[in-house]
């Protein structure tokens, strides 16, 4: 999700010269429900036979896309999968450019892909986490100027509506626009938008949200919507500023993704700068300061990790020992710190239940289990360590009241900027999740 850290910091500059509403929050919509394990998956990402669209034109300039690991014809594996793990969510992306290849042209076949897609994640027993926009759109959109023009507003919502009738009343949590802050910054990167024509860019995102917001509620009444925010430590407040803060009345929940931290003593996110990102030290005390830092945000809404997770380098062990079961646990223990510190987290997703192409390489592998994309033409899913240790938390209710992190806290975390210097998060017991 999630995962450029570096290039995201640019965006921090583009944020501050947009203009931020900033309406009441609005009312908590938290439910007493299980806590919500889930596992999360995008279209262009994992599907394979991508139509054309803005990032199957990226890709041309980048390793080859192949067939992604060919979520398109092994969905029903992948589900199967997350099931016996025990996730009770289901996280992917309707992909517009497959829906609608040509402008007022319905792919039906494409519709009934996911409507199966749908299907199986209820009948295994999840809810579907349906992201509306995860950073791709149709070529003929790219060709009319995409998110440079106004017209692309009603072209985005009338897709959203449709995929939000098709799929109302699936029990599904529905997200607007995968990490909006990145996004731009990725269109920015890859020639979609000049620099120059980012603050409109923010400014039909947010627009488009709400309006898709009201959308949902009138077509699905009762299921809850966000959009994800990329969390990068120290400037989170500014990158804010030119989304999430401008449709705060318009959240059901606070969503976000957390992927790195950053403290006085672990200054290798230096390696995101060079596309490093398995050479990035994993601070999992970070996501204790996120959480933190939205709750006092958004104090009457509750919080979803949308997505966190670890890259290898090619499924390689990490030379510092550290596992992708590690990882896990150490996050859980502080998210499960955060519960006890009375933070309402109502949900967890792990990205991402298989590797996939992550926007330009296969190499940064991300998945509960791992695929040989570029090399394997089976596209075999093989299990990792952490596998087991998923299907162990959601047993268990999270890790025990014993656990100590195998990762130590930062010394002076700046996650949160001083304030989580000054208020350093706390070693202690937990509680099992709900």
């Amino acid at each position: 999700m999630r995962k450029l850290l570096a290039l995201a910091t640019a965006v921090a500059a583009v944020a501050a010269v947009v203009a931020a509403t900033r309406p009441q929050p609005a009312e908590a919509r938290a439910t007493a429900e299980p806590f919500l394990w889930g596992v999360a998956t995008a279209g262009f990402q994992s599907e394979g036979d991508a139509p054309d669209s803005n990032w199957r034109r990226y890709a041309e300039k980048k390793e080859p896309y192949r067939q992604a690991v060919d979520f398109r014809h092994r969905y029903a594996e992948d589900i199967a999968n997350a099931a016996a793990m025990g996730a009770r969510v289901f996280r992917f992306s309707v992909e517009w450019a497959r829906v609608e290849p040509r402008p007022g042209v319905v792919d039906e076949a494409a519709l009934a892909f996911y409507d199966d897609v749908v299907g199986k994640i209820r009948a295994a027993g999840m809810r579907p986490m349906i992201t509306l926009d995860h950073w791709v759109y149709p070529g003929w959109a790219v060709d009319t100027g995409g998110w440079t023009t106004d017209a692309m507003i009603d072209r985005w919502l009338t897709n959203a509506r449709r995929v939000v009738q098709r799929y109302a009343g699936a029990d599904a949590l529905w997200i607007t626009f995968n990490e909006p802050t990145v996004y731009v910054q990725m269109e920015l990167t890859n020639g979609g938008i000049k620099v120059w024509e980012a603050p409109a860019m923010f400014d039909r995102l947010v627009r488009a949200h709400r309006a898709a917001y009201d959308i949902v509620h009138e077509l699905d009444p009762g299921a809850p919507v966000s959009s994800n925010a990329a969390y990068i430590p120290a400037v989170q407040p500014v990158l804010d500023a030119s989304f999430l803060d401008r449709v705060r009345d318009k959240l059901d929940f606070a969503g976000l993704d957390f992927y790195y931290g950053a403290s006085l003593d672990n200054p290798t996110a230096v390696h995101a700068a060079a596309g490093e990102f398995w050479k990035v030290k994993p601070q999992p005390d970070g996501l204790y300061y996120a959480l933190r830092y939205y709750a006092r945000k958004f104090p009457r809404l509750p919080l979803y990790v949308v997505e966190n997770g670890m890259p290898t380098d090619n499924g390689k062990p990490r030379p510092d020992g550290y596992t992708r079961s590690d990882h896990l646990r150490d996050h859980i223990y502080w998210l499960q710190r955060a519960k006890a510190d009375g933070i309402d987290v109502i949900g967890y997703n792990y990205w991402t239940i298989t590797d996939n192409y992550e926007w330009g390489s296969y190499r940064p592998r991300f998945g509960l289990y791992t695929v040989d994309a570029a090399t394997d033409p089976a596209l075999t899913r093989r299990p990792t360590d952490a596998v087991a240790t998923f299907r162990e938390l959601v047993d268990g209710g999270g890790v025990t009241a014993g656990y100590r992190p195998k990762q130590d806290p930062g010394l002076c975390s700046v996650v949160d900027g001083l304030h989580s210097c000054l208020h350093p998060a706390r070693l202690g017991p937990v509680a099992p999740l709900g």
